[in-house]
């Protein structure tokens, strides 16, 4: 695990839940805080593609957790992060399989899934997941950033060139640039291939709760208009999409990180109270 001895800022050690089988298991580093309210839902963080769960968005929502005595709990994807694997083993479907188990065994009562770019694909298969098993009680809601649903394919497969396809499927990977680091990071074919196990764009979503979505119109990785196309596929739930003109992927503005408390709050039944900040 990398990084096993660090502490965020409030000191919290992470904790380590093993996922997978028992001869090939993956350590999941996650850190949760407990809840003073319980009139009020939990908090689920799911990260983005390559982030981890002590980048800005998710230390903010421990701040805001923390101000609100509401539980919170965030972790890093097999390959991010502090947790064990790979990055480039890693797909969709077992990130899923984290992102269940992770809520199944760290959270009680009723909890609001909070998804990131990639992560919002993820909180839309988790509803439906935890909808087929028969636990939809577990959400109260989602509020989604810049939802990536189905972005192996459409924000993805769909924009390669013809040459860095015929790498992936001739080498099993290619590389590309990062629109914030110097990092290339690996595509792989499995990633591409799982994927398409998991795309949600085809039909009908349901979630069986509240959703709001908050999406940057300067946002070049995952369009503005993707997020409407989602909303369009989300006709069977109740459905708030906020469009920040000025906003990028990055969605981690002070005023940004402002209207995702304020979506949190919303999803949750907690009328306005003003112009909050956050500090």
């Amino acid at each position: 695990m990398q990084n096993q001895t660090e502490t965020d800022a409030a000191g919290l050690r992470p904790q380590v839940l093993e996922v997978g089988t028992p001869s090939a298991p993956r350590r999941i580093a996650f850190l949760r805080r407990a809840g003073a309210n319980s009139a009020l839902p939990g908090l689920v963080w799911l990260g983005g593609f390559l982030s981890n769960m002590r980048a800005t968005k998710a230390s903010f929502l421990d701040d805001y957790a923390a101000k609100a005595r509401r539980a919170y709990l965030r972790f890093d994807y097999s390959g991010h992060g502090e947790s064990d694997g790979e990055f480039e083993t890693g797909t969709i479907g077992a990130w899923l399989e984290e992102s269940l188990a992770i809520i199944r065994a760290e959270s009680d009562g009723p909890q609001i899934l909070v998804g990131s770019s990639m992560g919002g694909w993820l909180a839309l298969l988790c509803a439906q997941a935890l909808a087929a098993s028969g636990d939809a009680k577990r959400l109260a809601g989602l509020v989604l950033i810049a939802p990536a649903a189905d972005m192996t394919e459409r924000l993805i497969w769909d924009h390669l060139p013809p040459d860095l396809r015929e790498e992936i499927e001739k080498k099993g990977r290619c590389f590309l640039p990062s629109s914030y680091s110097d990092w290339t990071y690996p595509i792989t074919r499995e990633l591409i291939e799982e994927g398409r196990k998991h795309l949600v764009l085809g039909g009908t979503i349901r979630t069986h709760c509240p959703v709001h979505i908050l999406q940057g119109m300067k946002d070049v990785d995952v369009p503005w208009t993707h997020a409407s196309l989602l909303v369009e596929h989300l006709a069977g739930d109740p459905v708030v999409l906020t469009l920040v003109k000025d906003a990028d992927h990055r969605f981690s503005r002070p005023s940004d990180l402002t209207l995702l408390a304020q979506a949190i709050d919303s999803v949750a039944g907690i009328p306005p109270q003003g112009e909050l900040k956050l500090e």
